[in-house]
């Protein structure tokens, strides 16, 4: 299932491969790194990988917070709230990511929807400008990304002896000097898998983007790497470049998956 999907991947960015190609209207030749060399070379490919890189971590830091912010929240409202939040938060999660962004879209359109009645901005269009683009996209993927961090650390929460809050409230220690030196360190290691989830899920987030941005913003001003990718491949039919960005981006998930393991493997040593 991932074998052999991978290793087309990887041939296909070393080769020529076209519309030409696909056809059967010229050969399929070998290019080596020539791919790489042309995408390494191309000042556009650094600049979608320098914003795909600030968007996925502006994504990832948003959802943490609103998602550890809820998640203390949870622990101190009463049953019935807390179930209402929790069902909330889970229709978020369960929601497709094609009908989430169409939800979105329809929210703050210029014309019909109710936010910019909300705040006196009459026909202002949100996808027009390229960071407003970025910023309505980053509220649909922390809107959509929240449930799993809110969950998994009101879990870890719940987990944690109430003697040991108890000792801190007492000793005078305010909510955030409790969270910041008391559950946090206890909470690393669920942080930990959260944030590294976190990151690989928002670094190759494509529906949000492609849906919308229409395809990647007016003049590809909203690309990140998979949008980019598919453009290169399926808009333009170079699928050798298609395929090569798919191998970096690949590389690089692997990197921080790595990390994440290492992380893992020394937290279980220290414990």
């Amino acid at each position: 299932m991932l074998v052999y999907p991978i290793y087309q991947l990887g041939l296909i960015s070393f080769l020529q491969y076209t519309q030409a190609q696909v056809s059967g209207g010229q050969p399929t030749t070998f290019q080596g790194f020539g791919n790489y060399t042309t995408l390494f070379g191309d000042p556009e490919f650094w600049q979608v990988l320098l914003a795909t890189v600030l968007f996925a971590g502006a994504c990832v830091v948003s959802t943490l917070a609103v998602g550890c912010a809820l998640a203390v929240l949870l622990t101190r409202v009463r049953a019935l709230p807390r179930l209402a939040l929790m069902l909330a938060a889970l229709g978020a999660w369960a929601t497709p990511a094609i009908t989430g962004s169409t939800v979105w879209l329809f929210l703050f359109d210029p014309d019909f929807g109710p936010v910019n009645g909300v705040l006196g901005l009459g026909d202002h269009s949100w996808t027009y400008g390229r960071f407003s683009a970025f910023f309505l996209v980053l509220l649909e993927v922390v809107w959509c990304s929240f449930p799993f961090v809110m969950v998994t650390v009101y879990a870890g929460i719940r987990a944690v002896p109430t003697e040991v809050l108890e000792a801190a409230a007492l000793d005078g220690a305010s909510q955030w000097r409790i969270w910041r030196s008391v559950l946090t360190p206890i909470l690393r290691p669920i942080l930990t898998v959260v944030t590294i989830q976190s990151v690989i899920w928002d670094f190759k987030v494509f529906t949000q983007i492609y849906v919308m941005t229409n395809g990647g913003g007016i003049a590809g001003q909203n690309l990140v790497l998979n949008v980019y990718a598919y453009q290169k491949a399926f808009a333009s039919s170079e699928y050798s470049l298609g395929s090569a960005i798919g191998v970096i981006m690949l590389l690089i998930l692997l990197a921080i998956t790595l990390v994440y393991l290492r992380l893992l493997r020394r937290q279980g040593e220290e414990s």
